[in-house]
């Protein structure tokens, strides 16, 4: 078997750039490949990276047999074509996150590659902190006792993409980017949370998406566009009698607020940095962990975590796990089921706020995005 996985980048802006410093740390990862409608900018970076063949049109690399595996790094409305068109073509695919703009357009990606048994990996970055995969420990062997309720709270200050002076005009426009905080940000701790509690089926949601802060320079509002949410939140209820609560903000009047948590009959988790509040012996407490001298324990003993040939990590990063995957080491994380459900709590988040009620899972399978959106 083979020691190196070929690789194929599809967009080379700031997202591709950001994979691509990944793969150079990665020695099982050889990128080929470059894709990019700006000609002279897929040159420059290739020459920077060392990665010999360069391309405009994504299909005629996706004509080559010499590469196993693409990597999608394109704006959110072109995961899905772009995605299903390298699976067609037999490629494994790994997209940056979100897995889509819409469910209806994860749910197509999800099913291509279930029909040709191809691997599909989306980037979700916050399942491999150290402290998320300590939580997962904790959880999953009952420490917790049962599970019933669930909240993510993360809020910047004024942090809007390109209108605050960082990225590009793109990602505030719902035509490109499909929609704001929720799926710049949310996504990660949706889907980090859905990890964590096993992905437990939708059952309904009430959400609400709001643009209301003033303090947006005039040029930047005009020049780009801006029309998405930069505070969305939501009350999702899951399978297993599990409230789960979201909220997130690009800008928001407000100090920091308190992050990811999870409840249950036994004790509470806070996930970062990793906290256990519990009740023993008649008396509350708070408990810390040391979670980095555990995680090294961790990596030096046990075999599922531990490479062979370097001491470094499957879990090191989720690039890493994608090469390792598919190089037979390890099982690849569900991270496609897990950034479906994500998608489609997005989604319902959405739509409730589109129709002013609660929404069903089955109203969330059946919507047409392009009719609200």
């Amino acid at each position: 078997m083979s020691d190196k996985v070929r690789v194929g980048i599809i967009g080379v802006g700031q997202i591709g750039k950001h994979h691509l410093e990944a793969y150079r740390e990665i020695p099982e990862a050889e990128v080929v490949a470059v894709v990019d409608i700006r000609e002279d900018e897929a040159k420059r970076v290739a020459q920077q990276f060392d990665i010999p063949d360069v391309y405009t049109d994504y299909e005629d690399m996706l004509k080559r047999d010499d590469i196993q595996s693409v990597d999608v790094c394109l704006h959110n409305r072109l995961h899905a074509p772009v995605t299903i068109a390298a699976l067609e073509a037999g490629k494994n695919v790994y997209c940056e996150k979100p897995m889509a703009w819409a469910y209806r357009e994860a749910k197509r990606m999800y099913d291509t590659a279930k029909r040709l048994g191809r691997m599909l990996h989306i980037q979700l970055a916050t399942l491999y902190s150290p402290d998320a995969r300590a939580a997962k420990r904790l959880i999953d062997e009952g420490y917790l006792g049962d599970i019933y309720y669930a909240k993510s709270s993360h809020y910047r200050r004024r942090g809007r993409p390109f209108v605050d002076g960082y990225g590009s005009a793109q990602f505030v426009q719902s035509s490109v980017s499909g929609g704001g905080a929720m799926l710049d940000m949310a996504v990660y701790h949706i889907a980090c949370m859905m990890w964590l509690l096993g992905n437990p089926e939708l059952k309904t949601v009430s959400g609400s998406t709001y643009q209301k802060l003033d303090n947006m320079y005039a040029d930047r509002r005009e020049s780009s566009g801006y029309d998405v949410e930069e505070l969305g939140m939501g009350l999702v209820r899951l399978d297993g009698d599990i409230t789960y609560f979201i909220e997130e903000a690009w800008a928001i009047h407000s100090d920091p607020p308190d992050g990811d948590h999870i409840y249950g009959s036994k004790a509470g988790l806070r996930v970062e940095p990793l906290t256990c509040f519990t009740t023993l012996a008649d008396m509350e407490m708070d408990a810390t962990f040391d979670v980095k001298m555990a995680d090294w324990r961790w990596h030096q003993c046990d075999p599922a975590l531990a490479d062979w040939k370097q001491g470094a990590s499957a879990f090191y990063n989720s690039q890493r796990h994608w090469m390792w995957a598919q190089l037979g080491r390890v099982p690849l994380l569900d991270t496609a089921g897990i950034a479906l459900k994500t998608a489609q709590i997005t989604e319902g988040i959405y739509l409730s706020n589109h129709l002013g009620r609660e929404v069903t899972a089955e109203e969330i399978e059946q919507v047409d995005p392009d009719t609200y959106r």
